[in-house]
């Protein structure tokens, strides 16, 4: 918002003039001058409460004074107050409707109050008064970025670029833009040219990200690296690490990673990431811890437990820890098909060592409310499968193979235990069929590469997103 009534002491005794007081109550209009004046000063200091209350007691005397409904309305914004602030802004706008200072106030509490069409609405009021104005472009262009609408905001960024190309906010707000629609190259010049201005860490932290989606892998580590020197905040560590980590360059991945959780040890995303970085690196253990402390850091984070199944599989020696936090992953999302089947998996496997360790119809009961909830899992109905199956109820394997690979044609280990069903059922040529299909798909083992990779590409992606978004 802007300070247009704190910036300036206008003398009350002018404004009550206005209103149609006479000459003969000075010493009167003289106090309530300074009252408002105090009102000011407490305003510019911070103290709202104090200042609301000088304002609306002088309400009764200056109901047609645009200087004490535009203060009040500001003092109501800096205290939350969104009604009160609009009403009172609103007021000041009656009063003077030729102020573009008084609309963008207007329009900055509105978006507070949820009106993002009437705030618009002001915005644009405010630009078209003062059209050559820095402020009302790059109000405008923010309130869009803000609105999410990023298209939309960049001719007015570049508008108030244009005006004053020495405001850091609006370069950056621009560069960013730019960033967002796709225009690189705009984006590249405009960061080097901000750098010279102001070197900070968020300009190199963008600028990794322009080089991380033009696919300069190097250029973006290198600049993901100088951002978190600069700025070793969590956003900038995570940023580098996962850089490396989308690149399959494990070892400084997860040197970033473990550096960054000993930094922010309450950061889930530095902590998944390091787990999926350890895993990705053979070190399945290690994996599974790091993970098992990222699902108590954030327990309704999926994106924890994706992996943690994965490495757990090949790392089931902490059974009791894994189970107990995919049962209570499971309880807080029941509606969730991969908790209920995460869960499942983790009975099953994990107590597979141990005699008389597995609660079988727990586990058909998760794999079946898992097959209810989302019928397109196909890693439940194959488990399911394999599930029948070893407790030689082949009959009951067969249409959960298929529906498998119904779903996934391409599903290896489907193959290979629908060819498993059809030695037991004694058709040796079928078997064989599926057999031989194995083998193809096997050798074709970057399916499940890509996949993995598609995965970690997911979560650092929405990693950085949900951080964007607080």
């Amino acid at each position: 918002m802007r300070n247009t009534a704190g910036s300036r002491l206008i003398l009350f005794f002018a404004l009550l003039c206005t209103a149609g007081f006479a000459p003969a109550q000075a010493n009167q209009n003289e106090k309530l001058d300074r009252e408002f004046q105090s009102a000011v000063a407490a305003y510019d200091a911070g103290k709202f409460p104090e200042a609301a209350a000088q304002l609306e007691q002088l309400l009764p005397y200056a109901g047609k004074s645009f200087e004490v409904h535009e203060l009040l309305g500001l003092v109501y914004a800096s205290q939350s107050e969104n009604a009160k602030a609009v009403e009172q802004l609103q007021m000041a706008v009656r009063l003077k409707p030729d102020s573009a200072a008084a609309r963008t106030n207007l329009a900055a509490s509105l978006v507070h109050s949820g009106k993002a069409e009437l705030a618009e609405e002001q915005f644009r009021k405010a630009l078209t008064l003062e059209p050559g104005d820095f402020e009302a472009n790059h109000d405008l262009g923010e309130f869009y970025i803000q609105s999410g609408k990023i298209a939309a905001a960049i001719p007015f960024l570049e508008q108030a670029q244009k005006i004053d190309p020495s405001s850091y906010d609006n370069g950056y707000d621009l560069a960013q833009a730019y960033f967002l629609t796709g225009k690189l190259g705009e984006s590249r010049q405009l960061v080097q040219g901000l750098v010279k201005q102001k070197n900070t860490g968020e300009l190199h932290a963008l600028l990794g990200q322009i080089e991380e989606k033009g696919g300069n892998f190097v250029a973006a580590a290198n600049e993901f690296e100088v951002a978190a020197h600069m700025d070793p905040s969590e956003e900038n560590l995570f940023n580098w690490g996962s850089e490396y980590l989308l690149h399959r360059t494990y070892d400084p991945a997860i040197e970033i990673f473990q550096q960054g959780s000993e930094r922010y040890p309450n950061s889930p995303r530095l902590m998944i990431g390091l787990g999926m970085a350890l895993y990705s690196h053979g070190d399945y253990e290690k994996s599974v811890k790091a993970l098992l402390k990222a699902a108590d850091l954030d327990p309704s984070d999926a994106r924890a437990y994706i992996f943690l199944s994965k490495a757990y599989s090949s790392s089931p020696n902490q059974a009791d820890d894994v189970i107990q936090r995919f049962r209570r992953y499971a309880e807080l999302e029941p509606g969730s098909a991969l908790a209920q089947y995460y869960y499942a998996m983790s009975l099953w496997k994990g107590k597979r060592l141990e005699d008389n360790g597995v609660d079988f119809s727990t586990v058909e009961s998760l794999l079946l409310k898992s097959i209810a909830l989302d019928g397109k899992l196909s890693e439940a109905h194959l488990q399911l499968g394999i599930f029948y199956a070893d407790r030689h109820e082949y009959p009951k394997s067969l249409p959960e193979y298929r529906r498998a690979l119904e779903l996934n044609p391409d599903y290896a280990d489907a193959h290979y235990r629908l060819g498993q069903y059809y030695v037991h059922a004694g058709e040796k040529d079928k078997a064989q069929v599926e057999f031989d299909t194995y083998q193809r798909l096997l050798a074709q083992h970057m399916a499940e590469v890509d996949k993995e990779r598609a995965e970690v590409r997911q979560f650092v992606y929405s990693a950085k997103s949900s951080s964007t978004s607080k």
